[in-house]
């Protein structure tokens, strides 16, 4: 790894969360429920952290508890629990804590089920693939006695924790007027069912894949969106893909441009047919400009990469600088991300206030990821408050 140019808040954080692992054999009781692709990068990370204990797992699809008890033995001695039902999970006192992780169309479902318990819950994205029923979650967590996390764990990549800090806490750039944000990557991966590939089942390519990008945007421009336009569809990815004999409707490209209450003007670019994946956050003030941008791959033997630049005036990263996390954190899920919300889940565990994704951030980033998508289809600019407004679903 190259020289850093100067103490990054991403390197501190992460020789602090290494240093204070533990073995997996004390702290708060986790289950995992669901463990497709996501549920089994949350186990690992997890198993990784040590931080609690994995006490068991519920998915009522076989292979995946068979995928998933041979991940877990490859680098665990302890025996997992093995729910045969949601009922068996919630009666296991030894749980303290769930995460959910099952495919997006179930999250309301499952919700369901285990608030009754009032145990603290870690919600993957999209919280919901309505609007109605993220909106029922945010009700559910205004008096809810435990806590409840959203899986916006792009947050926590090395090149966004930067971005943060020099934007929000040193006001490097005075106010943020324009936020640009892409991606481009391969096409959506394999999973259980190609759920993935259906709109009825994901909420749409910019709800599934883009809600993350919209919690960041959102925060960096700090202000409500009032409107959203979208340009996009579907050009190379599973034009010929079916299940079940239905056809695949996802999406694969767009252009999203949101207008904030305050002036702030975003756009946020999507391109999933490329061979590998880059990201990339520009944020624009008075005061000059910050680059955050990430390069990784699908591909064995390509090393991922995270970098900063902040082009103010005599700034130290000014030139840019390398932020990538120490490969085990890096390789662990997400670019490492994924080990950072789990650090910041298990400290709200044990009573720490941290910055991590509320459900009201949660919904208001699947209000923009919505919007986006229903002006894709109409071609038409969407306002927010109408939009929620038709669908009986009060702002946050």
């Amino acid at each position: 790894m190259k020289p850093r140019f100067y103490s990054t808040p991403s390197a501190q954080l992460a020789a602090q969360a290494w240093q204070a692992r533990g073995d997996g054999r004390s702290g708060p009781g986790l289950a995992i429920v669901g463990v497709g692709m996501m549920g089994r990068e949350h186990l690992r990370v997890a198993s990784l952290l040590g931080r609690a204990r994995v006490c068991g797992i519920y998915d009522s699809n076989a292979e995946s508890i068979h995928r998933a008890l041979r991940d877990f033995a490859a680098y665990s001695d302890r025996k997992l629990n093995v729910y045969d039902s949601l009922d068996a999970l919630c009666a296991d006192d030894s749980v303290d804590a769930f995460l959910i992780c099952t495919p997006n169309f179930s999250h309301w479902s499952v919700f369901e089920r285990l608030v009754v318990t009032g145990k603290p819950m870690l919600l993957e994205k999209p919280m919901a693939t309505s609007l109605a029923d993220a909106r029922r979650m945010v009700d559910v967590a205004s008096d809810y006695p435990g806590l409840i996390q959203l899986g916006m764990q792009y947050r926590f990549k090395a090149q966004y924790v930067e971005a943060f800090h020099a934007i929000q806490n040193d006001h490097v750039l005075g106010s943020v007027r324009t936020v640009a944000m892409s991606e481009y990557r391969p096409p959506f991966l394999d999973k259980v069912d190609q759920w993935n590939k259906f709109n009825r089942f994901s909420g749409g390519t910019l709800v599934e894949k883009c809600c993350h990008y919209f919690d960041l945007i959102n925060l960096m421009a700090a202000a409500s969106p009032v409107k959203v336009y979208a340009q996009g569809g579907r050009a190379v990815n599973f034009l010929d893909f079916e299940r079940g004999g239905e056809q695949s409707d996802i999406d694969d490209h767009a252009f999203v441009c949101v207008t904030y209450d305050d002036g702030t003007l975003a756009n946020f670019t999507l391109n999933m047919f490329s061979q590998e994946l880059y990201e990339e956050l520009v944020v624009t003030g008075a005061e000059g400009r910050v680059v955050a941008s990430e390069h990784a791959s699908f591909r064995q033997g390509i090393r991922s990469s995270a970098h900063i630049k902040i082009e103010v005036a005599d700034h130290p990263a000014y030139r840019g600088c390398e932020v990538t996390y120490p490969q085990a954190i890096e390789t662990s899920g997400h670019s490492g991300s994924t080990f950072f919300e789990h650090l910041a889940f298990v400290e709200q565990l044990e009573g720490a206030v941290v910055d991590a994704a509320t459900p009201s951030q949660g919904l208001w980033s699947l209000i923009v990821a919505a919007a986006a998508q229903q002006s894709l289809s109409t071609g038409e600019v969407v306002f927010i408050d109408e939009f929620c407004a038709r669908q009986q679903v009060a702002l946050p």
